[in-house]
């Protein structure tokens, strides 16, 4: 049996405007609702499933002892036209760099989208939402 992973805690910290600071230990990044002064939420999802995935195939290409020079992964996403603009559709290509046959890709990929990959199983539409707030006075 696995040990439980701790819950994963974050920060944002508005900036005015459409921006935010998000903080994770000692990480930061800049989230723009414009993506002017750094991803979009949206973007910020995409490369999420995008990193996710290539990091997953990467991983299991290496652990199968296969000579992976090179990897890229390009993502094209179709988005809702109306509110909520959510994702419809994705298009996830990968550009293998070395001698690695194509059923270990094949079977790469199957396995990040199937099993591994938390954040392509993370948008399921069964996922609990709860939300809380808090006014303080300024």
């Amino acid at each position: 049996m696995s040990t439980p992973k701790p819950p994963l805690s974050l920060s944002l910290t508005w900036d005015g405007d459409q921006r935010f600071t998000g903080r994770v230990g000692d990480l930061s990044m800049v989230l723009d609702g414009r993506a002017q002064a750094g991803p979009s939420p949206m973007h910020a999802l995409a490369f999420g499933l995008a990193g996710c995935m290539g990091i997953d195939v990467a991983t299991i290409l290496q652990r199968g002892r296969h000579p992976l020079v090179g990897l890229e992964v390009a993502l094209v996403a179709r988005r809702a036209d109306g509110p909520p603009s959510r994702f419809l559709a994705f298009e996830l290509r990968y550009a293998i760099v070395g001698d690695v046959p194509r059923d270990a890709v094949e079977r790469a990929i199957a396995l990040s989208r199937e099993k591994y990959c938390s954040v392509w199983h993370s948008l399921r539409e069964d996922i609990t939402l709860s939300v809380e707030y808090e006014v303080r006075p300024s």
